[in-house]
């Protein structure tokens, strides 16, 4: 279990002071650039966004070139503006603008995410459950039209359905870790000195809040395929199932009442909550140690990159500050997308068992006016890999990939303007 990003990673942060030591929470080794490297001047921070995971409150990202206290450094510090060291009015300008900017970096691409993106997941995921369908959907050409079509039949509306919940199970998944680790003595994060003992603790800590979110995850995945009673679409056989609007919290109550058997009358195909911890667990941990190591590499990649054209040539102080941005963005970004192209099979079967005797009636992705509901039986995760494969080939586990091409492409092209936004911003104030 997965979502966008229900616990998210917490990069290979800069903390500053005692926190150098501290890794990003990933399950490897190395998590900081602070100690001992030639790059830990560097600043790996993102954007100042109050609650970010990298920051902590009352914390800032420190200017380009500004190494922490504890970080030893060879390469002289160079101020990101002219003048800013000297409290002037141009100093404080460029500070502000420099706040300003970054804020709405990380702004632009957290809601690109969860928010612009959404409606790509909910059509990737009533791809992924409908085993009707003849139309795989691997390009993005047939989703943008299946896209346009529900949104004629059926309003904006039901490409945003289920949009609230899957900021509760992002809620839920980092309180439960946030708990679990202050009452446990189960790592939150990983040390640059690791060892296998606390790496397998760590990963025992990510595999019980994915355990504890299991069930609203659950919650979400119905409300985010399920045809909305608001719909236009008339289908008189199974009205009585088509559930009323949700409200905020009705993920949460539902949750519950998966979890003590009570809510929404199921069928006897639905699958208990036992025999899906172990896809959804299989499928968390793997996508947080997948996006860990990739984000890392990039990371280390760029900054590698960027030293490198600092020895090299004198650079401007905007590209200073791009430099200071957007490596670690890049870099979520690059692991999640590698996280969620290799596992999108594992993903395909974890949502058909999670669906699978919820009485839930879909959106007819071959045609766009019709509905369908979820008859499946399958008796667990191998039955379901298998039944895939015979009755529905190999491309089978990838229905919907191309809402996936879509969604990253959009995330890269807000990051893109963003970029180029800022420059032009710090251009004109330099």
């Amino acid at each position: 279990m997965h979502p966008r990003r229900p616990d998210g990673f917490d990069g290979l942060g800069y903390r500053g002071g005692a926190r150098d030591e501290q890794g990003f929470g990933g399950a490897f080794p190395a998590r900081s650039f602070s100690s001992g490297s030639d790059l830990g001047h560097w600043v790996t921070t993102p954007p100042d966004i109050p609650g970010s995971r990298n920051l902590h409150w009352g914390e800032k990202s420190p200017p380009f070139g500004v190494p922490s206290a504890s970080t030893p450094h060879e390469v002289p510090a160079e101020e990101p503006f002219p003048g800013t060291g000297g409290g002037g009015v141009q100093g404080q300008s460029s500070e502000q603008l420099n706040r300003f900017a970054g804020f709405g970096i990380g702004l632009a691409s957290l809601f690109t995410e969860n928010v612009l993106a959404h409606p790509c997941i909910v059509l990737r995921r009533q791809c992924q459950v409908n085993y009707h369908a003849r139309h795989y959907h691997l390009t993005p050409f047939t989703v943008i039209n299946i896209m346009y079509s529900f949104n004629k039949t059926q309003g904006p509306r039901a490409l945003w359905k289920g949009m609230g919940s899957t900021f509760i199970v992002q809620g839920v998944t980092l309180g439960a870790e946030g708990i679990i680790s202050e009452f446990t003595p189960l790592p939150r994060e990983v040390s640059h000195k690791w060892s296998p003992k606390q790496i397998g603790e760590h990963l025992l800590l990510k595999s019980l809040t994915y355990i504890i979110a299991m069930p609203f995850y659950s919650a979400s995945l119905i409300e985010t395929v399920q045809l909305s009673s608001a719909s236009n679409i008339s289908f008189s056989v199974c009205s009585e199932i088509i559930r009323d609007n949700t409200g905020i919290l009705e993920c949460i109550k539902e949750g519950i009442g998966r979890v003590i058997g009570l809510g929404v009358p199921h069928s006897k195909r639905l699958l208990p909550l036992l025999s899906l911890v172990f896809p959804t667990v299989l499928h968390g941990v793997l996508h947080y140690i997948i996006s860990s190591i990739v984000q890392k590499f990039v990371l280390l990649i760029l900054k590698r990159k960027t030293y490198n054209s600092h020895l090299v040539e004198n650079t401007s102080p905007v590209q200073n500050m791009l430099d200071a941005y957007f490596p670690e963005l890049i870099a979520n970004f690059a692991a999640s997308l590698c996280s969620d192209v290799i596992l999108y099979p594992l993903e395909t079967v974890l949502h058909r068992l999670h669906i699978q005797g919820t009485r839930t009636i879909i959106d007819n992705t071959d045609l766009g006016y019709e509905v369908l509901p979820i008859n499946t039986q399958y008796e667990g995760m191998r039955d379901c890999i298998n039944t895939i494969r015979q009755e529905e080939g190999v491309l089978g586990f990838y229905k919907g990939f191309g809402a996936v091409i879509i969604q990253y492409t959009l995330h890269a092209a807000v990051l893109q303007i963003t970029k180029i936004i800022y420059s032009t911003l710090l251009q004109n104030s330099v």
